[in-house]
C-alpha cells in the first residue's frame, strides 16, 4: 500500500494496476487532507492505513481508477466503505457532488495524465 502525497505519472499507477488487478487500482481519498491511498486488494485496507496516519472516518472515499481508460472513464466513484448513512450517503457511490469535484480535484493533483 502507499499513500500519494505528491503527484505521480500515469504509468506508475498502471505498473501497481498489474500488481493485484490488472486494469484497476482501488484508492481511498482523504478530501480533507487531499492524500489518496492505492495499492491493496481492499478499500477497507487502505482505509485502515489513513485512519492509522492521522486521517478522520468522515473524510474518507473509496474510489476507483482505470489507468488505461480515458476521460470519465478513468475514475469511478464505487466502495463499500462509501456507505454512510450518517452523512447521508445511501450508497457504494459519493452522491455529494461537491464532494466528488474535490476528489477529482485531488486526483488531478496526485495522478498525472
Amino acid at each position: 500500500m502507499k499513500i500519494l502525497d505528491t503527484m505521480i505519472a500515469i504509468d506508475e499507477l498502471k505498473q501497481l494496476a498489474q500488481n493485484i488487478f490488472g486494469n484497476l487500482i482501488k484508492a481511498v481519498v482523504d478530501v480533507d487532507r487531499e492524500l489518496i491511498a492505492v495499492d491493496a486488494e481492499l478499500h477497507s485496507d487502505l482505509e485502515a492505513l489513513l485512519l492509522e496516519k492521522g486521517s478522520k472516518q468522515n473524510s474518507l472515499w473509496g474510489i476507483n481508477f482505470y489507468p488505461d481508460a480515458e476521460g470519465d472513464d478513468f475514475l469511478e466513484f464505487d466502495s463499500m466503505i462509501n456507505m454512510r448513512p450518517s452523512q447521508g450517503n445511501l450508497s457504494r457511490g459519493v452522491d455529494s457532488e461537491d464532494i466528488q469535484k474535490k476528489i477529482v480535484e485531488i486526483v488531478s493533483k496526485r495522478i498525472s495524465r
